[in-house]
């Protein structure tokens, strides 16, 4: 078999568009999650979260250290939930979808984190999304205050 030029250059393109450029590597993100042990909703979440490529790592918390680690770090008691993130500076409590994660840390706004208040059924982590009901994501600011960031209309 004789290579020719355009076989040789045809293969070298090829190679060179399968080699990321110094600078252009994606990494994952990396998310650090306190939850109850005990919690199934909470490994639910953590599973899709990694099935969106995020790097996850989590920390056993319970009862009253857990409740206390949320308000010191900002987090309103009537938004919380059952477990909580730290990615990059940002708090995320509760369920939120990794979508939401992501254009926060795209868009860096000046807040404490996002929130999905409760456990609403269809919400990454609790149940078929097909099935949700209607749900919020709150983008919580350092003065406590919240803002819708994201709707979910129920399915």
């Amino acid at each position: 078999m004789t290579l020719t030029r355009r076989a040789l250059l045809a293969i070298t393109a090829s190679f060179a568009a399968t080699v990321p450029l110094p600078g252009m590597a994606q990494t994952a993100p990396a998310i650090h999650v306190l939850k109850d042990p005990n919690c199934g909703c909470c490994t639910a979440w953590i599973d899709i979260l990694k099935e969106d490529g995020f790097t996850v790592t989590t920390e056993r918390s319970f009862g009253t250290l857990l409740i206390r680690h949320k308000l010191e770090n900002g987090i309103p008691q009537n938004i919380t939930s059952c477990h909580t993130g730290e990615i990059e500076g940002y708090f995320i409590e509760g369920h939120v979808p990794p979508a939401d994660i992501r254009r926060l840390l795209s868009e860096r706004p000046d807040a404490v984190g996002l929130a999905v208040p409760g456990m609403p059924y269809g919400s990454p982590g609790m149940g078929l999304e097909e099935s949700r009901e209607a749900y919020d994501v709150f983008l919580i600011r350092h003065d406590g205050s919240t803002e819708v960031f994201t709707r979910y209309e129920a399915a």
